[in-house]
């Protein structure tokens, strides 16, 4: 099992109570006893009144039946919901960290379509409800790195990448995977400030796409996503920087060249194909060495050493043997 206890693996089991505020751990076990067999099915209650709820960070959205996979905790301290749904970056609602929660609640995340296409045997169009049922949904918490210097835990509801990946079917043509991000004008005030190309894109090797903990992602603590966590699916990749997990997804492009990626495009001296969690690479605006935990007693709190592969060396260095890490940023 990859825990990780004080820098090393471990194969022992951590209490839920452990890892998630208690109120949280609480609450969520007599929902699901309440639920019984209802929640067996992966999905509970759709309805328009709980998705119209989702932008608010006191509220709670529509819960998901998921398990907690040991295989993929850290052991850091949880953020709490609060921080995770008002400190965001998705300029498609505005540049500033609290945009996202002040402008999100427009994105309408039901009906919706994310076309897997490109180089593979298996094209298809799909619905957001039959992505929720290609595999169990699993619970795992995660690192999530920003290029800025800040950083969070979070509980991520979704399945391996892999899983899509595999129904696809990939050609040998297939050497990377595109993804495409919805680019909604009457949905995304933000898409008027000309910052970034429209859409969003981002990129990942076939290898990468392939790794376990590449994550498709449609929730976290236990619910749907809010819509400026990137609702109703993203990527989670948390050895490297959250550019680079798409938020809104519509489109998967399997593709023989490396794509264009947004971020790389705007600045390819500063934000690399790659973008991999590096404590030893600055940003050529700012050190990457150390970083600040959101939530974490304040400004003034001592900043935390950055971990390579954001603590994932373990599970990905291996993608990069023998690759220049300084040049292939």
């Amino acid at each position: 099992m990859w825990i990780k206890r004080n820098g090393h693996l471990s194969g022992d089991d951590i209490a839920r109570s452990e890892i998630t505020p208690r109120e949280v751990f609480e609450n969520r076990r007599r929902v699901l006893r309440a639920l019984g067999a209802a929640a067996a099915t992966g999905l509970v209650g759709v309805n328009g009144e709980a998705l119209a709820t989702m932008t608010s960070p006191d509220a709670k959205g529509q819960k998901l039946a998921a398990k907690t996979n040991p295989k993929y905790v850290v052991t850091d301290k949880v953020t709490s919901f609060k921080d995770i749904t008002t400190y965001n970056n998705y300029y498609e609602f505005g540049t500033d960290k609290s945009d996202p929660a002040q402008n999100a609640h427009s994105l309408r995340p039901r009906p919706w379509k994310l076309s897997v296409e490109g180089a593979i045997k298996n094209p298809k169009v799909y619905d957001i409800d039959e992505l929720l049922k290609i595999a169990p949904l699993e619970e795992r918490v995660y690192r999530l790195r920003c290029v800025e210097g800040w950083s969070m835990v979070i509980p991520w509801v979704g399945v391996s990448l892999s899983e899509l990946i595999k129904r696809a079917e990939p050609t040998g043509n297939a050497k990377y995977v595109q993804f495409i991000t919805l680019a909604d004008p009457s949905q995304m005030p933000g898409l008027s400030t000309p910052i970034l190309e429209w859409p969003y894109s981002e990129g990942l090797r076939m290898d990468e796409a392939m790794h376990p903990l590449t994550l498709l992602t449609v929730g976290l603590y236990g619910e749907v996503l809010p819509n400026q966590n990137g609702a109703p699916v993203r990527i989670i990749v948390p050895w490297k920087y959250g550019f680079k997990s798409a938020k809104s997804l519509v489109k998967i492009r399997f593709v023989e060249k490396e794509p264009p990626t947004s971020w790389n495009t705007y600045a390819p001296t500063e934000y690399g194909f790659y973008s991999n969690v590096n404590p030893n690479v600055d940003h050529p605006r700012w050190s990457q060495a150390t970083e600040r935990r959101i939530g974490e007693d304040g400004f003034f709190t001592p900043k935390r050493k950055t971990l390579m592969f954001n603590g994932y060396a373990d599970q990905v260095a291996s993608l990069y043997q023998g690759m220049d890490l300084k040049k292939n940023f």
